[in-house]
């Protein structure tokens, strides 16, 4: 009975491992293992479900319906045994190998990532990230294991879910250099006739705080459509005269494209930005390691972001 529990386990490591890497050769690089031993498994992994689980696509493989259906479980079930399995909660994280997957917006990845990757290769250079935009559905992706670990704007209130707020932030209008609404103080009057607005919704909404706000001063702008990131909307704004919006805390990636922000002539809700994980973490050395990074990394951010005004009118 040991002996097939055993056997058991090490097969959905291996299936794990294959799932992410979609790839029978980094599989058994990951895992130590000659590549006919690993091809071996994945014969004896396809025998055990019932399901080829990798197929053959031009020159590489891509998983099955079944095995993308599994995929969020088994990484689950692996990192809840490895967790069970720690020796202790002084791991040293650098001789931890590990794939962690952060869920975001895309102005997470694009204004923090290297920071977050530069500190890894430093400090855990066995741990890799994988960022994950957020989906347009909501569904229970920490539980299910699909991220282990959700940044920006939590609005999760699922009771096993915990959530740690780091700061409030802001929203900032931003424009292309020489925008014609800069020419002189930006009203509210100005602020929702001057031009077009692109609004950023991962669910394709065409209406927001800004428009309750502007409705309660009797003003309405005019919303031409929405994208799904902020990244992409900046690329956007930058080449029309189209209004946008950015958080405080993504400004960098604003003025990296040469975009001006100014603060937007409302009274608009704050903006609370933290992280969430599944209460499995909780004990996981390597998860911890993690969440501190990313906590550090929004402090300094909302430190550097506050020293900054918006730029000049």
């Amino acid at each position: 009975m040991t002996q097939s529990t055993d056997l058991d386990l090490n097969l959905l490591v291996a299936l794990d491992v294959l799932l992410e890497e979609e790839s029978v050769q980094g599989a058994a690089r990951r895992l130590h293992l000659s590549e006919p031993a690993m091809s071996r498994t994945l014969g004896r992994i396809r025998k055990a479900l019932g399901d080829p689980v990798l197929v053959r696509a031009g020159r590489r493989m891509v998983p099955t319906p079944h095995a993308l259906a599994v995929r969020a479980e088994v990484g689950a079930v692996v990192e809840r045994a490895r967790a069970l399995f720690a020796p202790n909660r002084d791991t040293d994280v650098r001789t931890v190998t590990r794939t962690f997957t952060i869920m975001g917006h895309d102005a997470i990845a694009a204004t923090h990532g290297a920071a977050l990757f530069a500190r890894a290769a430093r400090e855990a250079p066995g741990i890799r990230l994988r960022f994950l935009s957020e989906s347009h559905v909501d569904a229970p992706f920490l539980r299910q294991g699909t991220a282990d670990l959700e940044v920006g704007v939590i609005d999760s209130v699922a009771p096993e879910v915990r959530v740690e707020t780091v700061h409030e932030d802001r929203m900032l209008g931003v424009v292309r250099r020489g925008h014609p609404l800069l020419d002189g103080e930006v009203t509210p009057e100005r602020f929702a006739g001057a031009a077009g607005h692109l609004i950023v919704s991962r669910r394709g909404r065409q209406r927001g705080p800004v428009d309750d706000a502007l409705a309660g001063l009797g003003l309405e702008r005019k919303v031409v459509g929405s994208v799904g990131t902020y990244p992409a909307s900046l690329f956007v704004l930058r080449e029309t005269d189209l209004i946008g919006l950015v958080s405080q805390w993504g400004r960098p990636l604003a003025d990296t494209l040469g975009l001006v922000t100014f603060e937007v002539p409302l009274r608009l809700p704050a903006v609370r930005l933290g992280f969430a994980w599944h209460p499995r973490h909780d004990a996981d050395p390597a998860h911890a390691w993690l969440r501190g990074c990313v906590r550090e990394l929004m402090r300094d951010a909302s430190a550097v972001a506050r020293s900054c005004r918006p730029g000049p009118l």
